[in-house]
């Protein structure tokens, strides 16, 4: 049994995935291997879950709706493991649920809340070799954006500071029932090594990318006058004339360290 039907909930934001070939697409890019610790954020009909049950044996799914919990349990029942976890997501401890390895996470995450889940994952990278998702593809764009695009912001830099973000395929509406409203997108992130980013001060850097995009209009002197001084920015290089839009990721952490250091 591939899935089962199960009305979507509108204030859980649930649009199910039902194109097979997308989902045929999706699970050749997360390409499970003996061993893999797989865990898939908000399963909803089982769509991505059964086809990645089937090809791994063993998954742990973390589901918040209760009407599909047993839905779920039942389906995989000759299939594989399934390892059902019934909680909001922002609320699961991913280090936890790694142990002593790392867990390779999977989801199509509920629109209404994927930046803040996002940001949930980032706090956990250490114990994530890597992730794919599917979003709304306005959001991806941004995960992916470079320094000068419209979109480029606090999301762009607060990922790719820890993640290689990779946007894989476009996924159109049709594919889901009900059909959101817009387009979606699979991107794959992969946790960078800790050593090798260097952020000295992960609160710090934080406030720094917040206060330089509250404002996207201003100079970088006025968005980041709370933080950091105009001699301060010119003592890493960085003109305190232009905008948050047109500082690479390297330049924000650069920075965020330098005020660490008390520079």
């Amino acid at each position: 049994m591939s899935h089962f039907k199960a009305p979507p909930k509108k204030n859980l934001g649930q649009h199910f995935l039902t194109d097979r070939g997308i989902i045929e697409h999706i699970v050749h890019a997360v390409d499970p291997r003996p061993g893999d610790n797989l865990v898939e954020i908000g399963p909803g009909q089982g769509a991505i879950t059964f086809p990645l049950l089937k090809k791994h044996g063993k998954l742990t799914v973390i589901e918040f709706d209760r009407d599909l919990i047993t839905p779920l349990s039942e389906a995989a029942h000759g299939v594989g493991e399934l390892t059902i976890v019934h909680k909001d997501v922002l609320q699961v401890d991913f280090d936890k649920l790694a142990g002593e390895g790392r867990i390779r996470l999977v989801g199509n995450l509920p629109y209404n809340i994927s930046t803040p889940i996002l940001f949930h994952v980032l706090e956990h990278c250490l114990h994530v070799r890597d992730m794919h998702f599917m979003l709304q593809k306005e959001v991806v764009d941004r995960m992916a954006a470079a320094p000068g695009s419209k979109v480029y912001g606090r999301l762009s830099v607060m990922l790719q500071a820890v993640c290689a973000v990779t946007p894989l395929f476009d996924v159109p509406p049709q594919s889901f029932n009900p059909p959101p409203k817009v387009d979606s997108a699979v991107v794959r992130l992969v946790p960078r090594d800790p050593a090798g980013i260097g952020i000295r001060d992960h609160a710090l850097f934080e406030a720094v990318v917040r206060d330089a995009f509250a404002q996207r209009r201003k100079t970088l002197r006025n968005a980041l006058s709370k933080q950091c001084t105009t001699e301060q920015l010119q003592a890493v290089g960085i003109k305190p004339e232009i905008r948050a839009e047109q500082l690479p990721v390297a330049d924000f952490i650069r920075l965020a360290n330098h005020l660490a250091a008390g520079g």
